[in-house]
């Protein structure tokens, strides 16, 4: 078997907590670019150019990754033993711009994904 093999294949059989861990990551990783697309659009709507074809295209996007974002910490929560202050950091985490990857990281960091 090739360790690409065995590494599809762990994620995919492995434990409860790596799945979730991944769906979690994913989802943190596309509110934050989502987040950064948004604020674009709106530099450009606001400041540069009176052009709001970025927020109509990210605004949308990104209210459908966040409330995915929310519902995914919901479901990771229990699976993932996170502690009611961990699950508050992580909803926390949804407001400000890219405070969802640097809760992603943070979360790697300390073991909370695991």
């Amino acid at each position: 078997m090739t360790e690409t093999t065995a590494a599809t294949e762990s994620i995919a059989d492995g434990p409860a907590g790596s799945r979730h861990a991944t769906v979690f990551r994913a989802v943190a990783i596309a509110e934050a670019i989502s987040w950064t697309g948004l604020l674009i659009g709106m530099l450009f709507k606001y400041v540069l150019s009176d052009n709001e074809i970025g927020v109509k295209i990210f605004g949308p996007v990104h209210g459908t990754i966040f409330i995915a974002y929310v519902i995914t910490v919901a479901a990771v929560r229990k699976p993932l033993r996170w502690s009611i202050p961990v699950t508050l950091l992580a909803l926390a985490a949804s407001i400000p711009p890219l405070f969802t990857w640097f809760f992603e990281l943070w979360a790697q960091r300390t073991n909370k994904l695991s």
